[in-house]
């Protein structure tokens, strides 16, 4: 079965993903790096800078992975949660915690299905979350759940260019570069050619702000990164 019949319904992109991520877990780091050439450290920053994080904020870091963005709030005195389907992501994460002084606490759950009451924080935000759920709408609304009335989300995901040429060109290049590494890593090329076929189904930072709007948030906008390449997604909770 080819990489997109594996994703093509939301259960098989559950099975894929929920493997897949087991898999990468302690190559995660190295992976963001590479194939970022060293820019995921600066997105990510750019997205703690939208969030504003002050000391005592209620904060929430969905799909953490190894932790990145929920240290960096953590740093600046908010009271963070970074929850992640993988456990071993969170081994990994809660390792790096027990070797500094953090805020931060880390748990295993489904960003579907979020273990904490309605109006449980201040901020909610995701590094590569939303683009892997099997449910979008669904993960928005449980974003949406969690947070108080004017709390902040955050969204930082690759973008599905508009412009077909760019977007073929971009795909191209994510699947040549994505199969040599999954390659030399793992023997198995569809392990990071994951990404461009799930950017080919992703709706892009247009429909998702427009989902956003119909899901519980307002004053959506969306932050172009890597000349659109990416984007940072800013929404209110109404």
């Amino acid at each position: 079965m080819s990489l997109s019949d594996r994703i093509a319904t939301p259960e098989g992109k559950s099975r894929f993903v929920r493997s897949l991520f087991a898999t990468i877990a302690d190559r995660y780091d190295l992976i963001t790096v590479a194939l970022s050439y060293g820019q995921d450290q600066r997105w990510k920053r750019k997205l703690v800078a939208l969030a504003q994080p002050s000391a005592g904020l209620r904060a929430l870091d969905l799909a953490t992975g190894t932790g990145d963005i929920a240290f960096a709030l953590a740093a600046s005195g908010a009271r963070v949660v970074g929850l992640d389907i993988t456990a071993r992501m969170i081994e990994l994460a809660a390792g790096k915690a027990r070797a500094r002084v953090t805020a931060a606490t880390f748990l295993v759950g489904d960003m579907l299905a979020l273990p904490f009451p309605d109006r449980s924080f201040d901020l909610v935000t995701t590094g590569y979350g939303l683009r892997n759920v099997p449910d979008l709408t669904r993960a928005i609304e449980e974003i949406a759940r969690v947070l108080v009335p004017g709390g902040l989300a955050l969204s930082l995901d690759f973008n599905r260019p508009a412009n077909g040429l760019v977007r073929r060109a971009y795909v191209a290049y994510l699947t040549i570069v994505g199969g040599a590494l999954g390659w030399i890593l793992h023997r198995d090329p569809d392990t990071y050619r994951y990404i461009p076929a799930s950017i080919q189904r992703y709706p892009g930072a247009e429909p998702v702000a427009r989902l956003m709007e119909a899901h519980g948030f307002t004053e959506v906008r969306y932050l172009p990164v890597l000349g659109g390449l990416m984007a940072i997604h800013s929404a209110r909770r109404s």
